[in-house]
């Protein structure tokens, strides 16, 4: 693609709102165009302002007469469960199940039908309340303690019904996200019933239940039933998303005062709890020793060192990213850390059993606590068996480089924070309690690294009562896994690429026995990898930022193997955990991508000139001709050069003219489809130079071979720059001198190439995410000019041919946009950035 400025563009027209606004009302768009969903939401806040129910919940009166339950039911309110859709247990609840409906019963209403969907909404309450209450029962009957302890409970909550919409609305759904929803919703009614416990929970997952075999009667086709395989990089998704999931659980369940879900029996080693003022009381009345040490915990819960608390959590979440990308790495320490959980729990276990009294257990309790440690005991096994299921799908290993940067950093890390430990501790051995020794502060390291819950269970170390020694105690641990968790994560989002050395080579002899689009030679530029077909008669040139694939063009090669390198290289990159994106790409490639079921969006227009019948006659040449007469005019001519042969008069004009242009901009120069001074260093690359009689250069084009069965069939044009001050014509007259040029030549087209965030107005209604490629054309129109460009090359009466980005997966769009950034802009200051944000927001 150019890369270059056209005439001055003209004054920005159009929506001059503030572009927050304008996102706004992109977001809110789906939402006006849903009125049931709004209506619903109004009567649901309205009668819970009406009844004074939006604070805490509806009255003991209006729950008891309204809420659904066992007890409810048993008494001959058969009402209730379609009633308890109407109030929510509070505020937070309000704004929770607002969002849930929001995100659900939306989509459902275009997809499903207004009529469909308020029939599933309110169905689907009434069902999976009265399925929740049967769960319950059946619980209570068998002498399951969390569920009998529901029978009296009443539930009020709209979710449930909102929950059962999202399970139909999930077979209206692509695979990929039929999958994403369904774990979506499990998981949170899960969460939710498990860990926290309410009877709310419990009824939720009832709703997904029969959202989920609603949706299944509705939707499912004849036949048998498939499991479909998911692909690697999606089952390292789901996977992820279990193992975050398990580590979301427990900090939500500490947002309920009153949490008492079966997984949430010892909640406070997954989360530390601070202790209670009484609890530190009675510390203080027992002895100074004791006293000491809960006053040293409470002062780390009123330090940064908090953080600790929630270890457990942030370490699983930091592992689920490595295990979405797919790391043997991630996937060993995520083994490793559920495999300690569980042995964890196992010798607290056998604790108990040694002495149950030191629990307070009384011989009568001794059954439901070994219940609650099984039940504990569930959730990481079920985990563990479910990555030891999945690990052919971890199979990405990290560099040794990388793995010997991530052990030099957390050990050289852990290293100074036990001898600032130790070494600074004895030396302030007089502020704890007792005085510390070297035996007691080496006996005491454990106490650094683990959160503050196991401290009683596994160290003995002397209390801080100092202000140095508190320090010691709160900040090395810290230290320490601040860098380990920002190491690891840095580690997993920065995999690195290894390429045969000979696959350049490789590549540029295939592109030329074969060719490729019109944009194929720039597969050739630094910086691009190579993927090879089986039979190496297809190859995809490519560059990975973060997990993005990013693709150079089409593939290319012998023309009937080029379709087929479409699902090869997907298959490639999904073995890796990358995203594949298609970039720049013309019909062949969509189509090929379209059979897979990805999606497309154009993101420029290529502008070709056919040559054979070329002739600067006629009206709609005026200009060109008049380029080309005021340039004879005033002596100047278009000269041939190798950039690499050129005279370094001519070599020394053409970077100063660069320059210039970068430095008027004030943003960097963009590269991947954009090439620069570096790209003209190629013996294949033509420059054509305007000079006048004093040598002095007024403007210059490059112009990159289109190759077919070794010899060149066309021209592409790549860089593009002219003197500020110089000959006004000197882009019409290069262009027009090149395509005579090559006309003479032989040559059947030249391309000029496509400018990015640009395109033609066909007059039909563009999608959502074609007017957010358009808008941002719109406002970087003022710094690089694409849309004054692709007005420009009008000129020349092209035929425009899309160019357009394929994708699999929606959801990566955010990821995606990244790397597009990324390869565009990798040198980017802050000082730049911080510009062409302004320019956003102006």
């Amino acid at each position: 693609m150019t890369d270059t400025t056209a005439p001055p563009p003209p004054p920005s027209v159009g929506d001059n709102r503030h572009p927050w606004r304008t996102t706004l009302d992109r977001l809110l768009a789906p939402v006006r165009h849903a009125p049931f969903t709004l209506a619903f939401l109004a009567v649901l806040w309205i009668v819970g302002g009406v009844t004074g129910s939006l604070g805490s919940g509806p009255s003991r009166h209006r729950l008891e007469r309204f809420g659904a339950g066992a007890a409810a039911l048993a008494e001959g309110r058969w009402w209730t469960p379609a009633t308890s859709m109407l109030w929510c247990p509070g505020l937070g609840g309000y704004i929770g199940a607002t969002l849930i409906v929001l995100v659900l019963v939306t989509p459902a209403e275009r997809r499903l039908g207004v009529a469909r969907t308020a029939a599933v909404l309110l169905g689907g309450q009434i069902l999976g309340t009265l399925l929740g209450i049967g769960i319950v029962e059946l619980g209570s009957a068998a002498g399951e303690q969390w569920l009998e302890s529901l029978t009296e409970e009443l539930a009020v909550t709209p979710t449930v019904g909102a929950l059962a919409v999202g399970g139909v609305l999930s077979y209206r759904l692509t695979a990929l996200w039929r999958r994403r929803v369904r774990l979506g919703i499990v998981a949170f009614a899960l969460v939710m019933a498990l860990y926290v416990g309410h009877l709310q929970g419990v009824v939720r997952f009832g709703g997904v239940v029969v959202g989920l075999a609603a949706g299944a009667a509705l939707y499912h086709r004849s036949g048998p039933v498939r499991l479909r395989r998911s692909s690697h990089t999606e089952a390292r998704v789901l996977v992820a998303l279990v193992v975050a999931a398990s580590a979301i659980g427990p900090m939500i369940a500490i947002l309920y005062r009153d949490a008492y879900g079966p997984f949430n029996s010892f909640e406070n080693l997954y989360v530390s709890i601070q202790p209670t003022a009484e609890e530190v009381a009675d510390a203080c009345a027992t002895s100074t020793l004791d006293c000491h040490s809960e006053h040293a915990i409470q002062d780390f819960y009123h330090s940064p060192s908090i953080i600790m608390a929630a270890l457990v959590p942030l370490l699983l979440l930091v592992l689920a990213e490595g295990l979405r990308r797919g790391l043997r790495p991630a996937w060993s320490l995520a083994v490793l850390v559920h495999l300690a959980w569980i042995a964890l729990l196992g010798y607290l276990l056998n604790d108990f059993l040694s002495d149950p009294r030191a629990y307070g257990a009384v011989p009568a309790d001794h059954v439901s606590y070994v219940q609650s440690f099984v039940e504990q005991m569930l959730l990481p096994v079920l985990v563990l068996l479910l990555l030891v299921v999945t690990r052919s799908r971890f199979d990405l290993r990290l560099p040794r480089s990388a793995v010997a940067k991530l052990g030099a950093v957390t050990g050289g890390t852990f290293l100074l924070a036990c001898a600032a430990y130790v070494g600074l501790g004895y030396a302030a051995r007089d502020q704890y309690d007792p005085d510390a020794t070297p035996g007691l502060l080496f006996g005491g390291l454990a106490s650094v690294f683990l959160p503050p819950a196991f401290l009683d269970e596994f160290t003995d170390s002397p209390i801080p009562v100092g202000g140095t020694a508190k320090a010691l105690y709160q900040y090395c641990g810290l230290l320490f896994w601040a860098v380990t968790l920002v190491a690891l994560l840095f580690t997993f989002r920065r995999t690195r690429l290894h390429t045969d050395a000979d696959a350049a080579v490789r590549a540029r002899e295939l592109l030329i026995a074969h060719g490729g689009s019109t944009l194929s030679y720039l597969t050739t530029w630094d910086g691009n990898y190579y993927w090879f077909d089986a039979r190496g008669r297809a190859a995809v040139a490519y560059r990975v930022v973060a997990t993005v694939a990013l693709t150079t063009g089409d593939p290319f090669g012998a023309p009937d193997a080029r379709a087929d390198a479409v699902a090869g290289f997907s298959r490639h990159c999904d073995e890796r955990g990358w995203t594949p994106c298609f970039y720049s790409v013309g019909a062949e490639t969509l189509h090929a991508a379209e059979r897979l079921g990805w999606r497309s969006v154009q993101v420029a227009e290529d502008t070709v000139v056919p040559l054979p019948d070329l002739a600067f006659t006629g009206k709609k040449w005026q200009d060109v001709r008049t380029a080309l007469n005021k340039a004879k005019k005033e002596g100047i001519t278009a000269e041939w050069w190798s950039y690499p042969d050129a005279p370094v008069a001519l070599t020394d004009q053409v970077r100063s003219i660069s320059e210039e242009w970068v430095a008027d901009k004030g943003l960097p120069e963009m590269g991947f489809t954009l090439g620069g001074l570096d790209e003209l260093d190629d013996p294949a690359v033509r420059c054509l130079l305007a000079v006048d009689a004093d040598r002095t250069v007024h403007g210059i084009t490059s112009w990159l071979p289109v190759y077919e069965a070794g010899e060149p069939v066309g021209w592409t044009l790549d860089f593009m720059r002219r003197r500020a001050g110089g000959f006004r014509g000197s882009m019409e007259f290069l262009i027009a001198s090149a395509a005579l040029g090559f006309k003479e030549e032989g040559a059947r087209f030249l391309s000029l190439s496509g400018a990015p965030l640009a395109r033609q107005e066909t007059g039909e209604p563009a999608a959502a995410l074609q007017r957010v490629l358009d808008y941002g054309g719109k406002v970087l129109e003022p710094v690089y000019g694409f849309r004054s460009l692709l007005a420009f090359k009008a000129k020349f009466q092209p035929q425009y041919r899309p160019m357009y980005m394929v994708y699999p997966d929606p959801a990566a769009l955010p990821a995606i946009t990244r790397a597009i950034s990324k390869a565009y802009l990798p040198h980017m200051t802050p000082a730049q950035g911080m510009r062409l944000m302004r320019q956003f927001s102006s």
